[in-house]
């Protein structure tokens, strides 16, 4: 915090409160999540932690914002996530039609991230709202680069999410999944990346920016995919960021190299994130690069997702033979994403497929988090709801 006393604005309301006794609300979830594990040791362990005071942690990373209840990448949801402890937040890294960075998951999900189709701004769309007629479904498809940065700002955050079957906008934009909320829907304050740096800075933690693959050809007006990477990187210059409180990130891994090479303060901290295709995380002969290799380039940080890291061991929560070898490598562990799969009945969903056969229910969700963080050793977890993740981490002593 910057001075004696912080502002905490979220949703209109503004709490004051002396900046050198910083406050974590968890709310019930945590407390819901306990009552629902199986009796043993871990139980007992986090149920004496309820209503224990929390800390922020770097443990517990915002994956864009708090979009278990609040629209994602925006102001709202970022300060939810602050509140709930997160050490880190993140901003996904796309480009407006004039070249200004956004907080954006995607440059082509703002037909189901915002409200623009019910603006004049749906006639600039790449492919206007078309209603579903017969097996065909109802379609969209807006961009950031669609329009500029002062249109991408007239906009408002919704809940992610589409009604394919709709044969109108409105229809088609009211679709938000039955175990997440409209509640906090009514104002969604988008961002461009630079407004996020200033926000993120006054709540007290660090930047974790997602440099998304473009949906247009590159270069886009002169706009190389490097000069692309280099400008998120610009704008943390421009702040006066210390580059120890980034850690920048990407799919692409060619993104990752530059960095290590052409701004290697920032390198030091960059997260690959490994959503390769055909990668078998109990086989390393389908790493490639393998995790060695990973590591000689000068990679210090790796992100898959959770079941890459875990697998079942005689019915119990195991770690993977990718996590393994990502350890012996020397390489610095995050996971995506907890609260993303909604209740966990039947397995889990994709984000638990490689252990659905143990996910039974809500109270497996801690069980998890408590085998990546022992067992796996991982730095930190993204999660839609940073509540959870920092109070585990606030309950164990985790920094």
């Amino acid at each position: 915090m910057r001075s004696a006393l912080a502002a905490l604005s979220l949703t209109g309301l503004t709490l004051a409160c002396p900046a050198q006794a910083e406050h974590i609300e968890l709310g019930p979830r945590p407390a819901y999540l306990v009552s629902q594990m199986p009796a043993g040791p871990l139980k007992e362990k986090l149920a004496a932690c309820i209503g224990q005071p929390a800390k922020r942690t770097l443990f517990s990373v915002s994956h864009r914002g708090a979009p278990l209840q609040f629209p994602e990448h925006t102001e709202e949801g970022y300060r939810a996530a602050s509140l709930m402890g997160a050490g880190i937040l993140e901003c996904d890294v796309t480009f407006t039609k004039d070249k200004e960075l956004v907080c954006r998951h995607s440059q082509n999900d703002l037909h189901t991230t915002t409200n623009i189709l019910a603006t004049d701004l749906a006639e600039t769309c790449t492919q206007g709202f078309t209603p579903a007629s017969g097996d065909a479904p109802a379609s969209a498809e807006c961009r950031t680069s669609d329009i500029t940065l002062a249109e991408f700002k007239s906009l408002r955050g919704k809940m992610d999410a589409a009604d394919k079957t709709a044969s109108t906008v409105d229809a088609y934009m009211s679709a938000t999944a039955p175990w997440r909320t409209d509640l906090y829907a009514g104002t969604g304050t988008l961002l461009s990346h630079r407004e996020s740096i200033e926000l993120f800075r006054d709540l007290g933690v660090k930047f974790m920016p997602e440099l998304k693959g473009p949906a247009v050809d590159m270069p886009f007006d002169g706009l190389t995919r490097e000069a692309y990477a280099q400008k998120l990187i610009e704008d943390y210059k421009a702040a006066g960021i210390p580059p120890e409180d980034v850690y920048p990130q990407s799919f692409d891994l060619d993104d990752v190299r530059y960095w290590i090479s052409h701004e290697p303060e920032f390198g030091r901290q960059a997260v690959y994130l490994d959503g390769r295709r055909g990668l078998d995380p109990m086989d390393p002969g389908t790493f490639s690069p393998s995790m060695a290799e990973l590591k000689a380039m000068g990679l210090n940080y790796i992100a898959p997702p959770l079941f890459m890291l875990l697998t079942l061991e005689d019915g119990r929560i195991v770690p993977s033979a990718y996590a393994k070898a990502a350890r012996d490598a020397g390489l610095e562990i995050v996971t995506w994403s907890l609260e993303r799969s909604g209740p966990l009945n039947g397995g889990g969903g994709w984000y638990y497929q490689s252990v659905s056969d143990a996910i039974d229910g809500d109270g497996r969700m801690l069980e998890v988090v408590d085998v990546l963080a022992r067992d796996v050793g991982v730095k930190g977890i993204f999660s839609d709801w940073p509540a959870t993740t920092s109070f585990y981490a606030s309950c164990m002593g985790l920094e």
